[in-house]
């Protein structure tokens, strides 16, 4: 969020100035009344809570949420040293990469070789999140589902798609001529592809579609996907969030805008510092992560696992710069207010926050900024993690990754930490530095924030805590 040079001139101690107070309050209650209109305007209609009932992830941590899950409250880097001909002379040369992934026992040969890197994560995925929310394994139209299949959405996140096989087809094609270039990729080339794979893999019939908004896309992804719930448009609704940015070309002109991370090649797990007063950029990762949500009648009936409630989500634009977040961090706070108003809660309700916190100087000052604006007081109080300093940022997949952490805090009673945060840059928040930390909670506020302004966030509760439908 926001380039290294656009860092606005704030100092550490204005983060919670008193002479924006006024307006802080002013802009909490406005978000409470959209968020009483709102529900005003649902009348007497049928408002269902959105429960997840199935997650799943390929990640840098390994295959499996599970491993996700254990390597972010560990607090264990996941951020190496790129080797390869292809990273030879950039400038950033480290990222979060997937080692231990084999597609042969998941798709066939011929259709593998023609789908990306990425749409095999998604896939993988995918299948882990069905398969504990009680779906069967894609054996074909004939094998049932706990759902009509008309009624179960598809919903593919990613900022950038599948790059790899873009670029594979450009260098086929500047080789060897316009017959180099694979039809696959008119099939598969588009960012919602992964959506139409997915559909035909489970014979899903709902809605399918794509969701691109940079590093906001996962969560983005997600409220739709509650949107679709709470009102009725569909009875389940698989998210996937997928990115691979570990490329030449992405990391060179990330490296030129001077948004990555530099200088860590000898010692990659320490570059990723969000929040500390040495960050310098954030730090690449690959991956994709799953969430299966439905209503939560639906999972009780069927006797599925709740995971957690998706609560509350928000949303908006910055409106100011390409890739500068708004100095003062309006449209984040925005979205986060607008969160809490959708989830009827009011601040005192947050117990943890997953920040997005990538560790530019200019988007954790902002971030901060926001969390002050649209939760007053009780901003500093509540216990702040920002895990891409272990998992590295998986840009449009982010969100989706983040809120399978926020489900193993829930879960697991132990937040993550921040790693690397040796010296923080801003006192007196209660951010959870270097170690994990023990604490029984209820909800966590996961927030997303990317270039172009795109702002997400969602609340996640355990099932047992109450909030709007």
């Amino acid at each position: 969020m926001g380039a290294r040079e656009a860092a606005p001139a704030v100092r550490a101690e204005t983060l919670v100035p008193g002479g924006r107070a006024s307006a802080n309050r002013r802009g909490q209650a406005a978000a409470r009344r959209r968020g009483r209109a709102r529900r005003e305007r649902r009348g007497g209609a049928t408002v269902r809570r959105a429960v997840i009932t199935g997650v799943g992830a390929v990640t840098p941590a390994g295959v499996g949420a599970t491993a996700l899950q254990g390597a972010a409250a560990a607090g264990r880097s996941l951020i190496s040293r790129l080797d390869g001909q292809e990273y030879a002379g950039l400038p950033v040369q480290i990222g979060g990469r997937i080692s231990d992934f084999d597609v042969s026992d998941r798709l066939p040969a011929g259709l593998a070789r023609r789908l990306d890197p990425v749409q095999h994560w998604a896939i993988a995925a995918a299948d882990e999140a069905l398969a504990q929310a009680g779906a069967p394994r894609p054996d074909g139209a004939e094998t049932p589902l706990p759902w009509e299949r008309h009624r179960v959405a598809v919903i593919a996140a990613t900022g950038s798609g599948p790059v790899d096989a873009m670029q594979a087809a450009t260098r086929a094609l500047d080789a060897r001529g316009p017959r180099a270039v694979p039809l696959s990729l008119a099939m598969h080339g588009a960012p919602d592809a992964a959506a139409a794979l997915l559909s035909q893999r489970y014979d899903l019939r709902g809605p399918g579609q794509g969701v691109s908004a940079t590093c906001a896309s996962g969560a983005i992804g997600l409220g739709e996907a509650q949107r679709r719930i709470r009102h009725g448009y569909a009875d389940a609704v698989l998210v996937v969030g997928m990115e691979d940015c570990l490329n030449a070309v992405n990391l060179a002109s990330n490296a030129n805008l001077r948004a990555l991370a530099a200088g860590y090649e000898d010692r990659p797990g320490a570059a990723s510092r969000p929040f500390d007063r040495a960050r310098a950029g954030f730090v690449m990762s690959q991956g994709a992560g799953a969430i299966l949500l439905e209503p939560e009648e639906s999972a009780v009936r069927r006797g599925a696992p709740i995971l957690g409630v998706l609560a509350g989500f928000g949303a908006s634009s910055d409106a100011h710069h390409a890739t500068a977040p708004h100095p003062e961090g309006r449209g984040a706070a925005a979205a986060v207010a607008e969160c809490l108003a959708d989830a009827g809660l009011e601040p005192d309700a947050v117990d943890h926050i997953n920040a997005h916190g990538t560790g530019t100087p200019a988007g954790d000052r902002a971030e901060l900024l926001a969390f002050a604006a649209a939760l007053g007081e009780r901003a500093r109080e509540i216990p702040i993690s920002a895990t891409k300093s272990s998992t590295g940022h998986l840009l449009g997949a982010a969100g989706i990754v983040e809120a399978i952490i926020s489900l193993g805090a829930l879960a697991d009673g132990i937040l993550p930490p921040t790693i690397n945060l040796e010296d923080p840059e801003f006192e007196g928040w209660n951010f959870v530095a270097n170690e994990p930390r023990s604490a029984s909670i209820g909800s966590v506020l996961s927030t997303s924030f990317g270039f172009g302004g795109h702002n997400g966030a969602v609340l996640i509760t355990r099932p047992d805590r109450m909030g709007a439908a």
